[in-house]
């Protein structure tokens, strides 16, 4: 029997095609969907589907029947409401723009779904990531970008640790996203033409704020637009209605193209500003995790990504505490917004990254 490797099945196609791989290659492969925030109505799972709805586990199901491997389905929910969902929820109460994929990849679909598998005596845990990992020559695991840029989600992905690397299977980034819905139409598999999840799984209807006001039981408070030097422009509807870099929905008619600069929670305030205004020489970072080096003693020039969609820039990256880095970019960029995730890269490979502060 060759090692087992618990796959943390979606649903979707990706997940379902890396299983199939796994066990092409002669892995010992175990079906899993980790159920986190399911609690709704089933009809209303149904509708809104996602990567993790009701509808998911029945996806699942079906494709490890028809791959006949073992399925189970574990409970992750106390996890989940810790790491993402209140981490969410206090970030933007506290005018940041979190990334809840980012904490959902490294608190639960790794650290939770691994120390589980390996208590079960699985070898190794895979996803259906569209990423490389790779053990580079300094003996450090990196992951690597995927086959195909158009897919790339090694973003998302910096924050693992090295044990978690070690441990991981990521089969599906040496293949576009064609090439995975072909072997999946090949192997007939029910999920091979499924869309993509986009939304955040939790707030499948995109309203951040009304979610927030919700789950935390307050009511977030109307406050001023004002511009960086305290003129008032007028009312907006509650911080967490904002994103910094936002250009849409703000209602104001200034006579000129208007974008959230800041976001105040001490005094209430959202400053708007111009598109000029809006852009950054540089930024602060914490919560550092270093992949392919161990840390940086030095300043160091690298590629960088400052959101999931950002097409990337360069930027001078060094040490300014124990925690905390300085990156200086050589180019000013649009909308750096606190509570995203900056990432580096050493060519290919995530040399690591950090929170925006």
């Amino acid at each position: 029997m060759g090692k087992k490797v618990v796959v943390g099945m979606s649903g979707g196609v990706d997940s379902s095609v890396a299983a199939y791989l796994l066990k092409e290659q002669g892995y010992d492969v175990i079906g899993v969907t980790m159920q986190i925030w399911q609690d709704e109505e089933e009809i209303a799972q149904e509708e809104n589907g996602g990567c993790c709805g009701l509808s998911a586990v029945e996806d699942a199901r079906r494709v490890a029947a028809q791959l006949d491997i073992p399925y189970y389905v574990m409970n992750f929910k106390k996890e989940f409401k810790e790491h993402v969902m209140d981490y969410f929820t206090d970030s933007y109460m506290n005018g940041k723009t979190p990334n809840p994929c980012i904490a959902c990849n490294r608190y639960v679909k790794w650290e939770s779904l691994l120390s589980r598998s390996l208590a079960i005596g699985a070898d190794y845990i895979a996803t259906g990531h569209y990423a490389r990992i790779e053990q580079l020559e300094n003996g450090r695991y990196a992951i690597k970008r995927s086959a195909t840029l158009a897919k790339d989600q090694t973003y998302a992905l910096y924050n693992l640790t090295q044990d978690q690397l070690k441990k991981t299977l990521m089969p599906v980034g040496e293949y576009s996203k064609d090439e995975i819905r072909k072997i999946a139409e090949k192997i007939e598999i029910q999920v091979a033409s499924k869309p993509d999840s986009q939304d955040i799984c939790f707030v499948p209807d995109g309203d951040y704020a009304s979610f927030i006001e919700e789950y935390a039981d307050v009511k977030i408070p109307q406050g001023n637009f004002v511009t960086s030097d305290g003129k008032i422009l007028g009312r907006h509807k509650g911080i967490t209605h904002y994103t910094v870099g936002q250009r849409k929905g703000l209602g104001l008619a200034l006579g000129y193209p208007a974008f959230v600069l800041e976001i105040r929670p001490e005094t209430n305030e959202v400053v708007i500003g111009s598109m000029e205004e809006s852009m950054t020489t540089s930024l602060r970072a914490n919560n550092l995790n270093f992949m392919s080096v161990e840390d940086i003693t030095e300043p160091i020039h690298v590629f960088t990504k400052i959101r999931y969609n950002h097409k990337g820039c360069w930027c001078t990256v060094e040490k300014t505490g124990e925690d905390e880095v300085l990156c200086t970019f050589d180019e000013p960029q649009r909308a750096v917004t606190p509570g995203q995730a900056v990432v580096f890269y050493d060519g290919d490979y995530v040399l690591g990254g950090g929170t925006i502060l």
